[in-house]
């Protein structure tokens, strides 16, 4: 049977690729992935696409921070931070095992990531997407991000305003893929 899981890259998805977990830049400190491979289920593929063309239009490009995830990678997650506001039990296993989540922010014409009052993985009350005590311009660009995925085909979650994934994600079966590799 072959993988449903797509390959994204820059010079094919017109994306900026920053994986955190293959950087020791995350809320672990430690790095997770062995290289910065980015992969997204078909259909979590064919939203990104349309998300890219809508972010294009306001003349911005998608960052990617994390998008499928193994399961080996779930766990060290939890082991680091079992709270389920912010990462899934991996006997659950998250939108990110079955691939059809993402992580991302946006970018302006100047190269510049746009504020969303936080950094990815931020682990507090400011990164929740309902956080009414942001300045304007903050609320302003989450609410930008939002508008595009949206319209692409994806939904928020309340905790985490970089997370985005299918309406159906836990529809989808766990994935165990080897092409996104666990230090």
């Amino acid at each position: 049977m072959s993988s449903p899981l797509v390959v994204i890259t820059e010079q094919t998805h017109g994306v900026k690729i920053e994986l955190a977990y293959a950087t020791e830049n995350n809320f672990t400190g430690k790095l997770i992935y062995k290289h910065a491979t980015c992969v997204l289920h078909q259909d979590a593929e064919v939203c990104l696409k349309k998300a890219v063309e809508h972010a294009k239009r306001a003349g911005l490009t998608i960052v990617i921070y994390d998008a499928y995830r193994p399961g080996k990678a779930q766990q060290k997650l939890w082991d680091f931070l079992p709270d389920d506001h912010y990462v899934t039990p991996p006997e659950k296993g998250s939108a990110h095992t079955r691939g059809v989540a993402i992580d991302l922010g946006l970018i302006d014409q100047q190269g510049n990531v746009l504020d969303m009052g936080t950094g990815f993985d931020d682990m507090t009350n400011l990164s929740h997407t309902d956080n009414a005590d942001l300045p304007p311009h903050i609320v302003q660009n989450r609410a930008i991000l939002l508008g595009i995925m949206l319209h692409a085909g994806f939904k928020e979650i309340k905790y985490e305003w970089w997370h985005y994934q299918l309406p159906n994600a836990f529809d989808y079966p766990l994935l165990d893929s080897d092409l996104v590799e666990v230090v």
